[in-house]
């Protein structure tokens, strides 16, 4: 069986501890969780009306395909009470991301956020020289 490597950035501004527990849970129920990064607070980007964010990433070892595993965190993101608004930036219970799949930055997030691209490369220190 193939698996996969992934680094899920993990994003929450509503009830965030408890969000990102639930969230880290989840994930280990149904993935192999390799492990995770410092949490930090953010500003809100975007919509600034909102409480700071806590920001961070889980690794993960999956044998689901990326398009599976994307599948799988929107699921999550619904389990754990994500509703999607108006506002593009706005408040969130969670947000899970795929930013790396198998040592491969593949959402820009990573080069535009620094605070994702920290998370990363914490997990993965060989990302750095990507950055």
């Amino acid at each position: 069986m193939i698996m996969n490597i992934a680094v899920i950035s993990v994003g929450s501004n509503i009830d965030p501890e408890a969000n990102i527990e639930k969230a880290r849970a989840l994930l280990a129920r149904e993935h192999e969780l390799l492990g995770e990064s410092a949490f930090v607070r953010t500003k809100p980007i975007g919509y600034r009306k909102q409480p700071d964010f806590v920001n961070g990433a889980f690794l993960v070892c999956t044998a689901l395909d990326r398009e599976g595993l994307e599948r799988n965190l929107k699921e999550m993101e619904k389990k754990l009470g994500r509703v999607k608004t108006g506002i593009k930036f706005g408040p969130r219970a969670i947000d899970l991301d795929i930013v790396v799949w198998n040592g491969e930055v593949v959402d820009r997030d990573f080069y535009e956020r620094g605070f994702v691209r920290k998370a990363c490369c914490e997990l993965l220190p060989e990302l750095a020289r990507k950055s």
